[in-house]
């Protein structure tokens, strides 16, 4: 990766350099596997979860990654919003 542009965009990326796993795991422990699977209603948070079977899944369904990954970019928003908020005070 030589173009300088492709890094500056990987630098901005908040998923650069973050596993799945991590996301999910991530996730699991922010909202706990039944809120997990109000959030993101597939079978793999619902029935007998794990993060072994959840890995399985959403590497072989892209939309679901999509959406799991959404959910942790909006975790971490709200994360940094609520540090700043309570920083001013």
């Amino acid at each position: 990766m030589n173009d300088p542009t492709a890094r500056a965009e990987q630098a901005r990326n908040p998923l650069h350099g973050v596993t799945l796993e991590a996301i999910v795991r991530a996730l699991e422990a922010h909202y706990g596997w039944e809120e997990l699977a109000r959030q993101i209603p597939v079978r793999c948070f619902s029935h007998d979860p794990s993060v072994s079977s959840s890995l399985k899944f959403l590497r072989k369904t892209p939309w679901a990654r999509e959406k799991v990954e959404s959910l942790y970019l909006f975790v971490l928003r709200e994360q940094a919003r609520r540090e700043r908020a309570s920083g001013g005070l």
